[in-house]
């Protein structure tokens, strides 16, 4: 053991952290958190192109304790700054981090932009960018290595299910909303705990693709539920969440189809808030 990690596992076992034999702790752990402050903009550069992300850092974020990683992709035509101030459509980090704190549960949010608005993926280069900022979060910041999640709309939900695809052994689970296959899947054969929502009238991206990539994960995590859920009908305003069963340990599937559009801040009837932010949440924060 060099001296600095012993130095971080003393920090740790001193705030009651290292008795919880799940947390691995990265090497940012023990380290100040210089240059990350709150909504502050980190540029790299991956594939002889620079890039940009936003890092939202918990109130009084204390660098002995690790804490959940939360990427937040956005989808086509805005940037991660688009998420991170929840302008247009969006709620802030999708709504993610006031949940986080309620349950009193740190997480460290990642809003990164796309090339051309997007996320293409081209020759892998995106994963390429994920790789990255991994890398520098995690040797400047506290996180539990093992607690990295993923989620994104539309084709931010795209970037998401690459994620799962080709990053299923670096991830504990991503949420989908309204995903395509647009970043492509390279891999795919590997579990991952998998949720995922969709509309059942979404012109843009077809429901048809959000029951394939769900299925992809079906399979790769053993469930045995049937293979075609219920779901409701149009015209309802509600929505039909199935929870897989007989999936290997550790590795659920969730699926919510919902009547709606190409939307993720749908309030469904006789409601008063959106669905999303709750139930990717709840499905996020089972893991320990």
């Amino acid at each position: 053991m060099t001296p600095s990690s012993y130095l971080t596992t003393l920090l740790l076992f001193f705030h009651g952290i290292c008795c919880t034999l799940a947390v691995k702790p990265s090497s940012g752990c023990g380290k100040p958190a210089a240059g990350f402050g709150n909504g502050g903009n980190r540029t790299t550069t991956v594939n002889n192109k620079q890039r940009w992300y936003l890092v939202k850092l918990p109130d009084n974020y204390n660098n002995t304790h690790p804490y959940r990683l939360i990427f937040t992709f956005h989808g086509l035509a805005d940037n991660g700054a688009t998420v991170a101030n929840g302008q247009k459509s969006y709620l802030p980090y999708y709504g993610l981090p006031p949940l986080a704190a309620a349950d009193d549960i740190g997480a460290i949010f990642v809003s990164p932009t796309g090339l051309n608005t997007g996320w293409a993926n081209a020759g892998g280069e995106d994963l390429l960018f994920v790789d990255d900022m991994v890398k520098t979060v995690e040797e400047n910041l506290c996180i539990d290595q093992d607690l990295r999640f993923s989620t994104g709309f539309s084709y931010g939900g795209a970037m998401s299910y690459a994620i799962a695809c080709s990053r299923a052994k670096q991830f504990r689970a991503v949420a989908v909303l309204s995903g395509g296959l647009l970043s492509g899947c390279n891999g795919g054969k590997d579990p991952i705990a998998y949720y995922s929502q969709h509309g059942l009238g979404d012109p843009l991206l077809p429901i048809a693709q959000g029951r394939s990539m769900r299925d992809t994960f079906v399979k790769n995590n053993g469930c045995s539920t049937s293979q075609t859920p219920q779901e409701p009908r149009s015209g309802q305003g509600t929505m039909v969440k199935t929870k897989y069963e007989g999936c290997k340990d550790g590795y659920p599937v969730t699926w919510i189809a919902f009547d709606g559009s190409h939307i993720q801040t749908l309030v469904l009837k006789g409601a008063t808030q959106t669905f999303a932010a709750a139930e990717t949440w709840e499905f996020f924060k089972q893991f320990k």
